[in-house]
Formats: C-alpha cells, structure tokens, sequence
C-alpha cells in the first residue's frame, strides 16, 4: 500500500468552518493498482492530525477505489464504510463484488477510506498482551471497578505511545472531515454514502457538517447518536435479549437445530452457573476459559449474520457433549485496537462509581436474564470509565440542515446491535427527510443478504426513487453454514 503515491492536500483553508469558506482545493490523488487486487486502485494523501492545527504534525489516510463498470453510465462516487469503529473501508472496497450488486458496481466508483486510526490509515496500536489482559465488563465488586479503571488508563498511555499524534483526534467529526478531503481529492461535486453499523454516523455527520455535497445517503444498521448512558445500555441490551429469544424460538421451530427439543433456558443457565464459577471452557479452546461475559459474547457474535446454526453446535459442545481442537493462531506483539478510543471519543457515558456501574447492571439483568447486558453497549459503557481524553464528540440530535437529500434508512426488526428502535429515532429526527424500510427479520446490517433491501437500495442511489412510507421486507430463515 506504501507504493501508491501519495497526495500532498492544501489544507489550511479547513481550519475555518464550512460556513465561512471553502477548503482550498486538493492535488488529486495519484491513484496506482493495489498490490492486493489490480482491480481496484489505492492511493493515499496526507491530512492534519489534529484539524483544528491544519499546520500540525500530518497522518496519512489510505483510500481504494473500485473505478465503475460502465463508465459512459456513471454516476459517481459511492463512499462506503463497513462500520465498526475498526472496519476497514478499504478491505470493503475489495470486497465489493460480493457485497454490492452488479448495476451499482456499473454506475459507480466505489471508494473506501480507511478511518483515520483504523486499518491503513495510521492505526491505533496498543501492546497485545495489554489487549488480552482486558477485564470482563460485568464487574460485580469495587475491587474489580479499581482494577477497570487502572487498567483503561494504562492502555490508553499504552496506545498513545504507540499511536503517535492522532490517537486522541480518532473521533466520527475528525472522520467526516476526512471524508470531505477525499471528496475534493476525487474532484466530486457530490458524493453518494453508505454507510453500515457504526458507519451510518460518519454518514449522519457528514450530512449534518455538508449537506449539499450529497447526492444520496443509504445508512443500513442505524445508529442513534442521541442516547444518553442510561437510554444507550437499556436499548442495546433490549436488543440483545430479543435476539437470544428469537434464538430460542428459531430453535423450537427448525429441525435442523441441533437442540431442537431442548430446554435451551436451562443449558444456557447451567453454563452461566459453570461460567461464574470458572469452570467452563471454550469448547473449542479447551484451554480457555469462558466468564460470563464471554459467554454473552459468543451468542452476541452469532447473532449478527445470524450464525444459530453454528450456535447451537457451540452450546451443545460447551455443555460438554463434544469438545473439538483449538485452532492455533500466531503470537502478535501489537494490534490495532481503535474502539475504544473511538468510542470514548464519539460518546459521553458517564459512570460515577462502582454503586453506579452496579446499580446500572442490575437492571439490565433483570431485562435481560439471559444475555445479563448488551455485551457491545456494557463493553463500549466501561471501557470509557477512567479514560482520560474527554470526548470530543458527544451524542446530539440530528436537525436536519437546509440541502440535505433524502435518506434512506434500514433498520432491521431484530438487529443485536443497531436496535430498531435507533432506525426508528433517527427517522422521526431526519422527518420527511427520512424512508425507513424495515427488514422483518436478524442479524445486523442486510443489504447484503436480503434481495427485497437491495432491490430498494439500489433503486435509490441509481434512481433517488425511495420507497413508500412503511414499506418493509420479508424475514429470511437462516441458513445452515459455519457448522463442522
């Protein structure tokens, strides 16, 4: 990726607001094949770390571009980001002809950039051992509170050291702002936007920050930026418990389930008793153990394509029917690891205490008597107590500016992740702005894996033709794959 060339942007003019001026424009990027695939080109540009010091130390953003199909029918770039925070834009790029039909891949360039502190593009690094150190979220005494906070403020000294000088400028704003820079880079008046999971924010703010530079915005998973800590970690865990029991009911009603006729409540309250007592292990990894964290961790993780299949396969094992080998993965020194400073950095989620963190879990167990929390929403909630850069981004409602397109929203019924209820909010926010078109079934984020989603979404960014108020599409039962 270094062999590309790089684009050296001027960029001072970014240092007053887009009210008040235009940036200067860019050199354009100097594109050359990835040494990844020959398809799709790379290039990179430098921006400032910090973009209120535009003559600051610089970091450099690496970008890939699918260039159209049909390029006498094209129109235009459609930037897309794969979510997260951590996903790799520019490994979606490549990814692109399993993921995006073959008309938008005709009609437009696919362009993915690499966040700022994410992938290629001067990533977030932490000490691995530091990494796999990291305390379960459920903490249940003020000892384990102590040992949180202690261990929050060593990683992020840990990272910074290693990150350089954008480790505490990782925020969605400082992305959208990147995202403009690549715009001009491109010499795109407008651009199209896709943006799934915790790539609908850059999406939102982008719109918010330049609305008229969009030509079409498609956000599939939906984030609300709005929640307060309370609201956020009630939601997400709503959501996770109606997967599990959605799980349970997929179950009951296929054959192929390999615990059909079983009392899964009870398997699953068994291993939570094993989980706490320390005494479960990874069926799969024999040699680790699995808390109870863990264990809500590995349903959560299955929930997102949905994998049941392949789930009920791992709760049978780990109930201690059948425990398969540990698959070997090398030993690594340093990792990426930018969620937590990303999310710390886009959320305020204070917690005062241990009474407070206690008080909070507590109820969330008690909505959610299997899934005890959302692992995603608890994870992002403690990982921010005792980090010690405040966030520059904080949640905010959504008021639509003057020039925005309309939107299109898909919210999924039982998404693990992205609530419904946040593709709910974010459309009575956005008001006629907003389409939202429900998916009636799993998982999270499903362009990819309904036809009827990808039928509507293609229609818009191709057509702008929306569709009709309430429209929605058919539940697809999951598939066995992932099993063996």
């Amino acid at each position: 990726m270094r062999a590309a060339v790089v684009a050296v942007l001027t960029l001072l003019a970014y240092a007053v607001s887009p009210a008040q001026a235009q940036p200067t424009p860019p050199l354009r990027i100097a594109w050359a094949p990835c040494p990844e695939d020959a398809k799709v080109q790379c290039g990179e540009m430098r921006v400032p770390a910090d973009w209120a010091d535009p003559a600051g130390p610089g970091i450099l953003l690496t970008i890939a571009r699918r260039p159209a199909l049909d390029p006498a029918h094209r129109l235009g770039a459609l930037l897309v980001n794969p979510g997260g925070p951590g996903g790799s834009a520019v490994d979606f790029t490549f990814d692109a002809p399993t993921f995006f039909g073959e008309q938008v891949r005709k009609q437009f360039d696919i362009v993915g950039m690499d966040p700022r502190g994410v992938g290629r593009s001067s990533p977030v690094l932490c000490s691995q051992d530091l990494i796999d150190a990291k305390p379960s979220p459920l903490v249940e005494t003020a000892a384990q509170y102590t040992a949180v906070v202690d261990y929050n403020r060593k990683l992020a000294a840990d990272c910074a050291a290693r990150t350089g000088p954008v480790f505490p400028h990782v925020d969605t704003a400082s992305v959208v702002r990147d995202v403009e820079a690549v715009r001009l880079a491109l010499g795109e008046p407008q651009i199209n936007f896709y943006g799934a999971s915790y790539g609908s924010l850059i999406g939102e703010m982008y719109a918010e920050r330049y609305p008229t530079r969009l030509r079409a915005l498609v956000l599939d998973g939906v984030m609300d930026h709005s929640a307060n800590v309370g609201t956020f970690l009630v939601q997400e865990t709503d959501a996770a418990q109606d997967s599990f029991r959605e799980f349970v009911a997929w179950c009951a009603r296929d054959a192929k389930c390999v615990l059909r006729g079983q009392d899964i409540d009870r398997i699953w309250a068994d291993l939570m008793v094993r989980a706490r007592a320390g005494t479960l292990r990874n069926p799969y990894d024999k040699l680790a153990a699995l808390d109870p964290a863990g264990l809500a961790q590995a349903a959560f993780s299955a929930f997102y394509e949905p994998q049941w299949y392949s789930f009920a396969y791992y709760l049978r094992d780990a109930a201690g029917l059948k425990i398969r080998p540990k698959i070997a993965t090398p030993a690594v020194d340093i990792a990426d690891h930018s969620f937590p400073a990303v999310i710390c950095a886009d959320w305020y989620l204070p917690i005062t205490g241990f009474p407070d963190l206690h008080r909070r879990l507590s109820i969330l167990a008690a909505r959610a008597p299997q899934m005890l929390a959302s692992p995603l929403a608890i994870q992002a909630t403690v990982d921010c107590i005792g980090w010690p850069n405040p966030p520059t981004n904080p949640q905010h409602r959504f008021v639509p500016p003057a020039g925005m397109p309309a939107v299109l929203l898909i919210g999924t019924r039982h998404d693990p992740a992205t609530t419904y209820v946040w593709a709910q909010r974010m459309a009575q926010q956005l008001g006629p702005k907003a389409s939202l078109l429900t998916y009636e079934g799993w998982g999270h984020v499903n362009y990819n894996r309904s036809p009827c989603v990808a039928a509507a979404a293609d229609k818009y960014l191709i057509s702008l033709l929306r569709p009709a108020p309430g429209a929605s599409c058919p539940p697809i039962e999951p598939q066995p794959f992932g099993v063996g």
